[in-house]
């Protein structure tokens, strides 16, 4: 097959969405290089540009990657108006895959999407309106695709719920754990004992009983959160991690919830919000707290530095579940069914 992936979002600053395309991409290069071509389409603003070739840097793909002005407009009146085809572009496909900053037309072949959830759709009030626009349209297309992928059970039950769409349409490709991620290596100096969190000041992520909660734990443990350290570029995050006593994740909801697979995977041991969204994720390895109750959620700390052993231990061997190969593999599958 020719498959053409639409990259766009790696023209930004990654976090997770960019972290699962890049990862997918390269897990089908890596189960799939020999049997079938892969085009990286992406038509970017001039600064994006260099972050797009950076993000791509090592994957034998084609690029189909141009820089445009006023690279968000031009995309979304490419969508609306659906023309030119992508073909015009690109040539011959077999797949045309299109990530939520766009919906390309094409002629032929089979279409395929990837939604990471539908927060904007169940919390528009907690949004960008343009970041719910956007996203509502891309959800709205989906219905159109012979195939949709997502990153978890939880997450497929509420796209055909939502969405009415056939639950045999779409396939749920988790997502994978980098090599970087593991016990050994640079471990992050806070000069004390710390706990990591990846929350922000952002409603979803819920920093703010975060904080609640250190206020009722005293001063032996720190809090490092990337909510107070800024954009963590991916390759800081493994020392983070590694460098932790406990990871806490009090995520009001989420797709999949990837940061918890990695603290595992870095042999940390993690407090993580109860909201059903996160079961995949956790599995049996972490230790679930109401989200809203910063005294469950310092109670939960203090459970998860007394079974550290333990929670360790059973992260690792849950960790080890998560490949990017694996994504590549199903993406391939679920392709090759729809053809």
């Amino acid at each position: 097959m020719r498959i053409v992936y639409d990259v766009t979002p790696l023209s930004h600053p990654r976090t997770g969405v960019g972290n699962y395309i890049r990862g997918a991409l390269a897990g089908m290069v890596e189960v799939g290089g020999e049997d079938h071509e892969f085009v990286a389409l992406g038509p970017v603003s001039v600064r994006g540009n260099s972050v797009l070739a950076a993000a791509l840097d090592g994957l034998p793909v084609e690029r189909a990657t141009l820089t445009v002005p006023f690279a968000h407009a031009v995309r979304r009146t490419w969508s609306r108006v659906a023309a030119p085809s992508v073909e015009r572009l690109v040539g011959r496909l077999d797949v045309l895959h299109f990530s939520d900053w766009m919906y390309p037309p094409q002629r032929s072949g089979v279409r395929a999407t990837m939604i990471h959830d539908l927060g904007p759709l169940h919390f528009p009030g907690r949004l960008h309106p343009r970041t719910v626009a956007m996203h509502t349209a891309t959800a709205r297309e989906s219905t159109r695709c012979d195939v949709v992928f997502t990153n978890a059970e939880h997450t497929a039950n509420d796209i055909a719920e939502t969405l009415g769409l056939s639950r045999d349409r779409i396939r749920v490709a988790y997502p994978g754990v980098d090599a970087a991620f593991r016990p050994d290596g640079e471990r992050h100096d806070a000069g004390a004992p710390y706990a990591f969190t990846t929350a922000t000041e952002d409603w979803r992520k819920n920093l703010a009983t975060v904080r609640a909660a250190w206020s009722l734990l005293g001063q032996e443990l720190a809090l490092v959160s990337v909510g107070d350290l800024g954009y963590v570029p991916a390759a800081r995050l493994p020392a983070l991690y590694r460098g932790a006593a406990v990871f806490v994740y009090p995520s009001r909801f989420e797709g999949f919830g990837i940061p918890v697979v990695e603290a595992m995977a870095c042999a940390v041991p993690c407090v993580v919000s109860a909201h059903e969204s996160l079961d995949e994720a956790c599995g049996d390895a972490a230790i679930r707290v109401d989200p809203e109750s910063a005294e469950a959620l310092a109670a939960g700390v203090e459970e998860a530095l007394a079974r550290r052993d333990e929670l360790v231990a059973r992260g690792l061997a849950h960790a080890r579940r998560f490949t990017w190969a694996e994504t590549g593999r199903v993406h391939l599958r679920g392709y090759a069914d729809a053809s």
